[in-house]
Order: structure tokens, then C-alpha cells, then sequence
């Protein structure tokens, strides 16, 4: 805003720019204040992929099992992914600069206790704090590119170099973990973590980044039942593939009523988790339904693909990180080119090509796994397939928000990536449970390439109508 005052010492006319509340009063720090943001989500993110080639130095650490190891990276997405439903009203009521600084804060803090977990437990328990800050970070940073752009285009550039960053953390992740795994142990992917949330908190302090608060309501009774459902689906499926018939029963029984307790809450909350609207649309739920299958493939195959590489092909945790890059490197490369397609042809045939990719990489895997091919088969299956995720996820996003209801287009965009974490969940879940003796995964990665193919049919079939 510009408003005229006197020259104290010439005494002419001059106009000095004074920050309005839409614009924040500390422009030159801007870049630093969004690379600060940005790291925070590759921070989110890195923690996701960093853990996959730990898996073998963890379990024999921790004397654990498969099904221990896929509490260790369930625990962190089924909250992470529950929470992300809230996390954005939270921002909206609290103030997204101190929803996000309290989130980056406790993730460093968790992440420092998980390097010296003493058992399976405490680590489980800890990855799961590990997604309640997460969810805390990832809606809030949006929030805060919004305050710190208020310019549309200035905006578009901002979100895009905060995915750019997002990519580089799915590249680097079982890179960066593998070496670190091979210098000092599993517990060193976790201490990785507390430099950069301090390198987060340092470059997002001061005015630039400060929200005002809100007053949108939260139900967190429905919350905690909107994370009970899942969890408890997620246990059934692991103790299942443990063959522990009994708790997977009890498991799946729980579920029941506790899905049914959700309904009742969702029905009578003045602040329900879900927005009903918003989920009748057709195309919005062929949407969720292809990001959940991304997911469920991709997030499996992290889990599954280590345990092939070091336990069937004898490679060492940083051995196993670089085989991961043809899967990996897509995502750091693609997703600007899937951008232009998008906006020439429109998000439909990148999400059926992607989806048909990525179907495609996972039959490979399993028939590579299947025969004991050497890793060139195994490459072009992992190339494939992070061809096919890179492309899919950046044309969902955009079909998504087009095909929801006016004004809802921040819900949705919420709820989508809610449904990718569970889907995720239930990918190495499910994935895990068909992991058979001796790291036999070609059923395993046979399934993700049924899911995603019939995500595809899904998918054709709701976009079109």
C-alpha cells in the first residue's frame, strides 16, 4: 500500500510502501522463508522413502519380524494420513505458521528419540508421533506459500519450486539411507532429521510467515475414530501375513464397530472430518480411488523391493539405495513435463498412462523376481514404474480440483492426499503379508500390478461419465 508522506529533509512529497495484511512485511527474506518451507516437506518426505533399505539392518538390530517392520512404516503413514483429513482446519483455527513450527519442532524432537528407540514398541510408537507432526507440517506450508505470494504467478512459481524440492526428497531417500545405513546403522536415517528441522525453524522465524488465527471448528472425537478405523484395518492385515489368524480376526472385528462409531459421529458433528459433498462427485472419486493405487504400489514396492535386493541378490543397504534410482530419479525429472501435457490435453490420459506404466513396471518386478533375472529387468520394471507414479500424480491433482464442487477445491486437495497415506498403508500391509520365505516377492508385486491395473479401469470408467 502506498501512502504519501513529507521528506524530513527537503520537505517534498514521497510515497512510502507500507505492508497490508495480505502482504507480508519482509519481502527480501521471502526465497529463504520458502526454501525453509520446502525443506520442511522434504523432511516429511524423506522420511517416508529413507526407512525402506534400513529394513534388514532394523530387524536384525531390533530382533524383529516382517510384521514388525511394517508396524515401523505403517505407524508413521496411518496417522500421517488420518490426520492430514484436520490438519488443515488446524492450521486455519491456530495460525498456519505455528501449526507448521510446532509440527517441524516435535518431528525433529521424535526423530532424535527414534535414532535410540531400545525396541520395536517405542519405535512404532514414536513413527506414529513422527506422522502426527507430519500431517501438522504439510497443510500448514501451503498455507504459508499462499500468505507469502499473494500474486497468482508469483504463487504457481512458488508451489512448483516446493514440489521440485518434494521430488528431489523421493530421489534422494533410499540413496541418502542406504549410505548412512552402511556407515553407522538404521539409526542414523533418523538423526538425519534434527539438523534440518533446525535449518527449517531458523529460516521460517520472524513476521513474514505469521497467520492470524480462525475460528473453523475441529471434531477430534470423530478424529480419533477416523484414525482407530484404519489402524485397526492395517493390524489385521499384518498379523494376517504373520498368520496369526486369531488377532487378524479380532483386528478386523474391531474395525467393524469402529467404523460404525465413525458413521454416527460424521452424521451428528457440526465440523465433520469428511466432506460429504465433495465425495459424491464421480470424478473426484475415481480420483482418490487412482491416487490411493499410486500409492499402494509405490509405498509396497519400498517396502518389498529391499528385502529382494539384500536378502535374494546379497546388495548392501547403499547397493540397494542406488537400484532404487531408476524408480526414484523419474520423480525429480517428470513432473514438469507432466505439467505441460496436462495443460495441453487435460489430466485424463497422463493418469491412464501412468497408471497402465505403472502397472506395466510392477508385472515386470514380479516376473524379474519370479525368473531371478538379473538387474536389468528389475531396472526397466523400476523405470516404468516411476515413469508411471511421476506422470499420474501431478495430472490427479489437477482432476481432482476440477472435477470437485465449487469452493471446496482446498477439501479436496486435503482429502486426495488423506487417501494416498492410507493407501500407502494398506500397500505395504497387504503387500508385506504376501512377502513369502526367503524375501519371495513376486506375489507380493503381482498384486500392486493388479491394484493399479484395475485403479486404470476404475478410473476410465468414473472420469468419463
Amino acid at each position: 500500500m502506498e501512502v504519501p508522506r513529507r521528506r524530513p529533509d527537503s520537505g517534498a512529497m514521497t510515497t512510502v510502501h507500507l505492508p497490508t495484511e495480505r502482504e507480508p512485511a519482509v519481502w527480501p527474506r521471502r526465497p529463504f522463508v520458502l526454501l525453509g518451507i520446502s525443506l520442511g516437506y522434504f523432511m516429511v518426505l524423506l522420511d517416508m522413502t529413507v526407512l525402506s533399505v534400513a529394513e534388514p539392518d532394523l530387524a536384525a538390530s531390533l530382533h524383529t519380524s516382517i510384521a514388525g517392520l511394517q508396524w515401523a512404516t505403517t505407524g508413521y503413514t496411518v496417522t500421517f494420513g488420518a490426520l492430514l483429513l484436520s490438519a488443515g482446519a488446524v492450521a486455519d483455527r491456530y495460525g498456519a505458521h505455528r501449526v507448521f513450527r510446532a509440527g517441524v519442532a516435535v518431528f525433529g524432537g521424535a526423530s532424535l528419540l527414534s535414532a535410540f528407540a531400545p525396541t520395536l514398541p517405542a519405535l512404532v510408537g514414536l513413527r506414529a508421533v513422527l506422522g502426527v507432526a507430519a500431517a501438522a507440517c504439510v497443510p500448514a506450508s501451503m498455507s504459508l506459500i499462499a500468505r507469502l505470494y499473494p500474486d497468482p504467478a508469483g504463487r504457481a512459481r512458488a508451489v512448483a519450486s516446493w514440489a521440485a524440492v518434494s521430488g528431489a526428497a523421493v530421489a534422494a531417500g533410499p540413496v541418502a539411507g542406504g549410505v548412512l545405513v552402511d556407515l553407522a546403522g538404521w539409526r542414523a536415517i533418523f538423526l538425519i532429521n534434527v539438523p534440518l528441522a533446525l535449518l527449517v525453524l531458523a529460516l521460517t522465524a520472524g513476521r513474514a510467515v505469521r497467520c492470524p488465527r480462525g475460528d473453523r471448528r475441529i471434531d477430534w472425537t470423530a478424529q480419533l475414530a477416523a484414525c482407530a478405523v484404519p489402524a485397526l484395518l492395517t493390524d489385521a492385515l499384518i498379523a494376517a501375513g504373520a498368520r496369526s489368524w486369531a488377532h487378524a480376526a479380532g483386528s478386523a472385528a474391531a474395525a467393524v464397530p469402529a467404523a460404525a462409531v465413525f458413521a454416527v459421529l460424521e452424521r451428528r458433528s457440526a465440523a465433520p472430518v469428511l466432506h460429504r459433498p465433495l465425495l459424491r462427485g464421480r470424478g473426484v472419486r475415481a480420483g482418490l480411488l487412482a491416487g490411493a493405487a499410486v500409492n499402494f504400489a509405490l509405498n509396497g514396492n519400498l517396502f518389498v523391493l529391499p528385502l529382494l535386493f539384500q536378502q535374494d541378490r546379497h546388495l548392501g543397504a547403499a547397493a540397494s539405495g542406488l537400484a532404487f534410482l531408476p524408480l526414484t530419479l523419474p520423480f525429480a525429472l517428470v513432473p514438469p513435463v507432466a505439467g505441460r501435457i496436462v495443460a495441453r490435453v487435460g489430466p485424463r490420459p497422463p493418469i491412464l498412462a501412468g497408471l497402465t506404466s505403472l502397472a506395466a513396471g510392477c508385472a515386470v518386478l514380479g516376473w524379474a523376481a519370479r525368473a531371478g533375472a538379473g538387474y536389468p529387468w528389475l531396472a526397466s520394471g523400476l523405470l516404468l514404474a516411476g515413469f508411471g507414479v511421476s506422470f499420474v500424480l501431478p495430472a490427479l491433482v489437477s482432476a481432482v480440483i476440477a472435477a470437485a464442487p465449487q469452493g471446496t477445491a482446498g477439501a479436496a486437495g486435503g482429502l486426495l492426499n488423506a487417501v494416498r497415506q492410507m493407501g500407502a498403508t494398506l500397500g505395504v500391509a497387504a503387500m508385506g503379508a504376501c512377502v513369502g520365505p526367503d524375501a519371495e516377492t513376486t506375489w507380493a508385486l503381482l498384486l500392486a500390478a493388479a491394484v493399479c491395473a484395475a485403479a486404470a479401469v476404475a478410473f476410465g470408467r468414473g472420469a468419463a461419465r
